[in-house]
């Protein structure tokens, strides 16, 4: 599992964050505070602050930089 920090601050990338990860046939977790929400559910997206970076749990033992490849214009770079 890999744990990346993303920022969700706008309708528009919230949607297509959703579309990516559902090109991937895997578990994502978005973790926010004692919340843990399946990071594929908009409606769950929606429930969380996002005002602030929010916690990904990628579940993938392959393809994991494949995927970060993608989120990178989510991922916020410390």
């Amino acid at each position: 599992m890999k744990t990346v920090q993303i920022s969700l601050n706008s309708i528009d990338k919230v949607k297509s964050f959703v579309f990516d990860l559902t090109k991937y046939d895997y578990d994502f977790d978005l973790v926010s505070g004692r919340y843990v929400i399946d990071a594929k559910s908009i409606m769950g997206i929606f429930s969380l602050d996002l005002s602030k970076p929010i916690d990904l749990n990628i579940h993938a033992e392959d393809n994991v930089e494949t995927i970060l490849e993608t989120l990178k214009p989510y991922i916020v770079n410390e």
